[in-house]
C-alpha cells in the first residue's frame, strides 16, 4: 500500500444518501475513476486500486451502492433495478461535477457498469470490467426465444442455485441474517463464487474451512465488512438478484445495442463466471468482441478466483492503470 488517504463523505443523489469513499487529488487530477463493487461487498473492496491510482494522480471515487453500507437501503424490492442504480451513479457524477469518468466494475458492479455504458455511454471515457462479461441473454429481453434469467438459471442449475433461492423474500434473509455476518463474510470471501463453489444453502465450516485466511485477506478486512453488514443486514444486496427479470424487461429498448465504450476485461480462471456453460467460447470466440466492438483486451489470470481485485490486487491495479493511461 502506498499510503494514499481515503476521504469519506455522504452525497445526496437521486433521492438517496450515498456514502462515498475518495482518494487521490480533488483538483487537477489526470481523470476520475468510478469504482463499482459487487455482492456482498462495499467500497472497501477497491482499497488497493484506489491507493494505487490515487498515488498516480487519479481521482478515485468508490460509493457504497444502493442498499449497501452507509448508502440508503430503500425497503421496496422494486427500488433496486438497473435503472435505479445507474440513476444513482449519474446523479452522483452530476453532484460531483464530473461529466465523464473511467469506470471499473466487479461482479454486480460490472453488470451495472455494462448497463451504464449502454444507457449513458457519453458519461464513460473507458471501462475496465472484472469477473462478469457482457451477457445479453441475462441482461436484456431480446427476441422471441428469450428466457427470463431466473428461469434460465433454474433450468441450468436447479431451484437451489443461489440466484434462484434468493428470489423468495425471507428465505435468503434467514441464511443471511446479520447475526451470521462474521461467518458468512469469511466463507463468502474465502470460498464462494470461485473454483466451482457457488453459494450453498449450508456453508459448513468443515467442508469450507476459513482458517487460516488466505494471504490476501486479513482479520481487519473481514471485520470492516462484518461491522457494516451486522448493522445493515443483507436484504438490500440480495434485492439486486430479485430484479434480474425486471432489468431485462426495462432494458428491452437496447435489445440489439452494442457497448460502444473502450473496454478491458479481467477475470480469474477460477471465477465461476468464467466457467458458465459456453462463456469461454463467447469471450474468446468473437461473440464478446461483436457485442463490445471497442474491446481492447481480455486478461485471464491463472489461479485466481472471484474476488480478483483483492486476491490479485497488484496485478489488477497495474492492468487498470496500463489501460486508462492511454486516454
Amino acid at each position: 500500500m502506498e499510503g494514499v488517504v481515503i476521504r469519506h463523505r455522504t452525497v445526496e443523489a437521486n433521492g438517496i444518501s450515498m456514502h462515498v469513499a475518495e482518494a487521490g487529488p480533488e483538483v487537477d487530477a489526470k481523470g476520475a475513476v468510478l469504482f463499482l463493487h459487487g455482492f456482498p461487498e462495499l467500497w472497501y473492496s477497491w482499497r488497493h486500486q484506489m491507493d494505487h491510482l490515487g498515488a498516480r494522480g487519479y481521482r478515485c471515487i468508490a460509493p457504497d451502492l444502493r442498499g449497501y453500507g452507509g448508502t440508503t437501503a430503500p425497503p421496496d424490492v422494486a427500488s433496486y433495478t438497473a435503472f435505479h442504480i445507474v440513476g444513482d451513479l449519474v446523479a452522483l457524477l452530476d453532484t460531483l461535477g464530473l461529466a465523464k469518468v473511467f469506470v471499473v466494475g466487479h461482479d454486480w458492479g460490472a453488470l451495472i457498469a455494462w448497463y451504464l455504458c449502454l444507457f449513458r455511454l457519453e458519461r464513460v471515457k473507458a471501462l475496465v470490467n472484472t469477473s462478469v462479461a457482457f451477457m445479453r441473454h441475462i441482461m436484456i429481453r431480446n427476441g422471441p426465444d428469450f428466457v427470463n434469467p431466473i428461469e434460465y438459471f433454474n433450468r441450468a442449475y436447479g431451484p437451489n442455485y443461489y440466484k434462484c433461492r434468493f428470489q423468495e423474500p425471507g428465505v435468503a434473509e434467514k441464511q443471511f441474517a446479520p447475526a451470521h455476518a462474521k461467518r458468512l463474510m469469511r466463507q463468502m470471501l474465502c470460498h464462494c463464487f470461485s473454483h466451482g463453489v457457488f453459494c450453498d444453502e449450508e456453508m459448513d465450516d468443515n467442508k469450507y474451512p476459513t482458517s487460516p485466511l488466505p494471504p490476501w485477506l486479513t482479520e481487519d478486512d473481514i471485520d470492516y465488512f462484518v461491522t457494516s453488514f451486522e448493522k445493515t443486514g443483507f436484504t438490500g444486496a440480495i434485492n439486486y438478484y430479485r430484479n434480474f427479470d425486471k432489468n431485462c424487461e426495462l432494458a428491452a429498448p437496447w435489445a440489439d445495442a452494442k457497448v460502444q465504450v473502450p473496454t478491458k476485461y479481467i477475470v480469474g480462471d477460477g471465477d465461476i463466471t468464467y466457467n458458465f456453460e459456453g462463456i469461454q467460447d463467447y469471450i474468446h470466440g468473437g461473440g464478446f468482441k461483436e457485442d463490445v466492438p471497442l474491446l481492447d483486451e481480455v486478461v485471464v489470470i491463472p489461479g485466481s478466483g472471484h474476488f480478483i481485485q483483492q486476491e490479485r490486487a497488484q496485478e489488477v491495479s497495474d492492468h487498470i492503470y496500463d489501460f486508462i493511461i492511454k486516454f
